[in-house]
């Protein structure tokens, strides 16, 4: 009878840490109509901010073990919203993203550490017109009841992207620098 008792107890406390690690650890689903992804550039000086308006994030967040989390992004490149709408098919052509041939810009993280204050240093592999580099950029991360936030700038410069080739490597027309601002609202 006691060692009935001693299965049943560690069964509980097995679901318990199952089941805690379920709200630790999760795939997260997405809330695109709070989510955003933007590139903010300078054209002749001028800041401009474009948006894409089509992308999809797959997040595993582990928030007792940040380490543990990966995080996937795809850009659909063709969805770019510039201000002056009359430049979204002329960015898509080949000296810019060539999106006949490069439909998707992407993010794979490889590794996440906590800074602490629910901030995180993220590594991993940015993709963009068939080409991958290495980045790194800290990443915010806001709970508010079960609505997850993820929050961060990441810098590149464009011309190590081949974006804008041909007469556009000219850096005064528009600037080589190009922040990627992103807000991915998440619900568990």
């Amino acid at each position: 009878m006691n060692r009935g008792k001693s299965i049943s107890k560690r069964l509980l406390i097995a679901a318990a840490i199952c089941a805690s690690g379920s709200i630790l650890a999760a795939n997260l689903t997405i809330d695109s109509g709070k989510s955003s992804v933007h590139a903010i550039f300078k054209q002749m000086e001028v800041p401009v901010q474009a948006k894409f308006k089509k992308f999809q994030a797959t997040i595993d967040y582990n928030a007792a073990k940040p380490e543990l989390s990966t995080a996937k992004v795809d850009i659909d490149v063709s969805s770019i919203d510039l201000p002056a709408p009359e430049y979204n098919q002329e960015v898509l052509k080949k000296e810019w993203f060539n999106a006949a041939q490069f439909a998707k810009a992407s993010f794979v993280s490889t590794s996440m550490k906590s800074l602490g204050s629910g901030k995180l240093d993220v590594s991993g592999n940015l993709s963009i017109k068939g080409k991958t580099i290495a980045v790194r950029f800290p990443l915010q991360v806001k709970t508010e009841g079960k609505i997850l936030s993820f929050e961060g700038n990441l810098p590149i410069k464009r011309l190590q992207f081949n974006i804008g080739e041909g007469e556009w490597k000219d850096t005064s027309m528009v600037a080589d620098e190009v922040v990627i601002q992103f807000k991915v609202v998440t619900n568990q």
